[in-house]
């Protein structure tokens, strides 16, 4: 298994998506990027930690390559606002990839040139790209937060949303 680590706003919205993807074994919610050791929900939300909210995917390569993680990441949230994905601001709320070894920093790093210079976007890509470092799984109540509270308000707005786009735009990639 090999390790991605995406930041994209609030991190039910990345589990929710990467764990519809063929290849993905695992998708835990989590902190990375800051320098509190052990950061708990309520300290990451002040913005003072540092840390972004993350969703931390196990996957496959043989089933599903780093790349297209990539593509589906960029695609499923907006990475030209600073510190926010909608009414989501924050810090914690940044667009990052955490790279795991310099392959995926190179490939992050060209594909978001790639992108940027596509004019896909009609504001410049502001996502930072991070050396990965110490990953802190979210309290449990945030696990499947999608898949046990998908009527509420929230998760009907923000998350179905971009799940439903994920769903339309990736079809050939969803288990």
């Amino acid at each position: 298994m090999n390790i991605a680590t995406f930041g994209a706003g609030c991190f039910w919205c990345v589990e929710a998506i990467f764990k519809e993807v063929k290849g993905v074994q695992q998708v835990l919610p989590g902190y990375m990027g800051g320098g509190k050791v052990s950061p708990t929900y309520k300290e990451v939300c002040t913005g003072t930690t540092g840390h972004a909210e993350v969703a931390q995917i196990k996957f496959d390569p043989n089933e599903v390559n780093y790349e297209k993680l990539l593509e589906i990441f960029w695609i499923v949230h907006d990475p030209t606002t600073l510190n926010r994905q909608g009414n989501d601001v924050g810090t914690q709320y940044r667009s990052v990839v955490f790279y795991h070894n310099q392959d995926q920093k190179e490939l992050a790093e060209k594909i978001r040139q790639r992108l940027d210079q596509s004019g896909a976007w009609s504001d410049p890509i502001i996502t930072e790209i991070t050396e990965a470092s110490e990953f802190y799984p979210a309290e449990d109540y945030h696990h499947d937060y999608y898949a046990q509270n998908s009527d509420q308000l929230y998760c009907a707005n923000v998350v179905r949303p971009k799940l439903e786009k994920f769903r339309k735009v990736f079809a050939d990639f969803i288990k």
